[in-house]
């Protein structure tokens, strides 16, 4: 059957939908952690509650406050208590965790004042108790505890200088573990002796425990060696606060304590389950697209690079199908997902998934019955109120019918306003969720 652009637009967001239900994380808590009279079994492995004098939760990120709810349902009064912090707007109905809300991608004293109380929580836990630790994306911006002698100011001018050179997420938590008192495993430090066990909701590429929330219940592979590499790659050293350079090279020297290793005796009464991911989405949104009667292909849950050239590369499988019915003949759908970064050089407003969408429409102008739609599972795409945007192989045309310049947009940074002028932001709301981004490529 032929598809016309607003059917194949309707099934995008369809088939979005359907990928971040799937990764609902009151559902995955549900699945993960299941209490039957006295014993609580965590992926399988049974707690005898009897034994436990108290069970706090802890925890940071956009999906925390539902992760706490999918807890609470579980547990019912004998959750004793908890202290999860995230981003503004992303709450959840919860009546035993207490609830912080901050900012996100760059900390503010709202998360300072936050990561206290879940210091203070986490110091009281003792060898009769268990401590449940909820991580989703966005855990290191919510959990700010700079090192001493280090200001949230300062950290906040180091995320913001990251951000903008367009370093990796890796690269990013590998230096916000190496200034933090809690990242890189010192949050197991601190809840030792009592019993951690942390439940993860995956927005890393590879699903790397000690990337994810950078790491704060996990052994750190990464050195204070590693940090300076990262900031001598963007040439950034002369750019950080003077206290920032100073920890990091005597960090380097052996005069700071390296964050916790693998024999660490913080981490030998852990348990570490991840309960959400972006392939279990794409899964999902697989297998709505072929309800829908296309053929479906998952190509990679790993995406990471520069985003308008991984969309430029979407425009071309897109092209290729329509052209020679390869890698499937249509109606296709192809499905891909991960995290990619945007080098910002203009003055702009947008987020990766609208610029990946705007770069897309650039290369798929005049290209009948295609439609590229990125969005971002959490609900929120960079500073900005969508989730990401929808293109298709008319969107150049409608803009310039408009006075729209496409190229002068996407050169400024500035998607947002591209696509808001054209109607075709993707407006979902705070989701709940984050299992980084999903990209769907449908040809009719």
């Amino acid at each position: 059957m032929s598809r016309t652009v607003q059917q194949l637009r309707e099934d995008s967001r369809h088939i979005f939908a359907a990928g971040v239900a799937a990764v609902d994380p009151v559902a995955a808590v549900r699945r993960a952690v299941v209490c039957q009279g006295d014993l609580l079994y965590v992926d399988g492995v049974p707690y005898d509650l009897q034994r436990y004098a108290h069970v706090y939760a802890v925890g940071a990120g956009k999906a925390g406050a539902t992760m706490a709810q999918g807890l609470e349902e579980v547990l019912g009064e004998r959750l004793t208590g908890g202290v999860v912090t995230v981003r503004y707007g992303h709450l959840a109905p919860v009546s035993r965790v207490t609830i912080h809300e901050a900012a996100h991608p760059v900390p503010d004293a709202a998360g300072m004042r936050a990561a206290e109380a879940l210091r203070h929580l986490a110091q009281q836990a003792g060898v009769d108790d268990v401590v449940f630790c909820l991580l989703s994306g966005g855990g290191s911006a919510l959990l700010p505890a700079p090192s001493p002698g280090i200001t949230l100011e300062e950290k906040q001018q180091v995320t913001s200088l990251l951000l903008e050179c367009g370093a990796s997420i890796d690269e990013i938590n590998t230096i916000r573990k190496h200034m933090s008192q809690l990242k890189g495993g010192q949050l197991a430090r601190l809840v030792m002796p009592a019993t951690l066990i942390t439940l993860v909701l995956s927005d890393v590429v590879g699903d790397r425990l000690d990337v994810i929330a950078s790491g704060p219940t996990v052994p750190d592979p990464t050195t204070y060696q590693d940090c300076l590499e990262i900031i001598q790659s963007y040439d950034l050293l002369a750019r950080l606060p003077v206290s920032v350079r100073m920890h990091l090279q005597r960090g380097q020297v052996g005069e700071l304590a390296e964050t916790p290793k693998a024999t660490d005796l913080a981490f030998t009464r852990c348990q570490t389950v991840i309960i959400g991911s972006n392939r279990l989405a794409l899964g999902a949104a697989g297998a709505a697209a072929q309800a829908r009667g296309y053929k479906t292909l998952l190509l990679s849950s790993s995406l990471e690079g520069e985003t308008r050239h991984i969309a430029r590369m979407h425009a071309a499988i897109a092209r290729e199908i329509r052209q020679t019915e390869v890698p499937l003949v249509p109606p296709a759908c192809v499905l891909t997902g991960g995290e990619t970064t945007v080098s910002i050089r203009g003055d702009g407003l947008g987020g990766r998934n609208q610029e990946f969408a705007l770069a897309a429409a650039l290369d798929i102008a005049g290209l009948d019955g295609v439609v590229i739609l990125s969005g971002g599972t959490d609900g929120t795409d960079g500073p900005t109120p969508a989730a990401g945007a929808l293109a298709d192989g008319h969107t150049v045309a409608r803009a310039r019918a408009l006075g729209l310049v496409p190229e002068t947009y996407l050169r400024r940074n500035d998607s947002y306003h591209f696509f808001h002028a054209l109607g075709d932001l993707l407006i979902t709301g705070p989701t709940g969720t984050n299992v980084m981004d999903m990209h769907i490529l449908l040809v009719g």
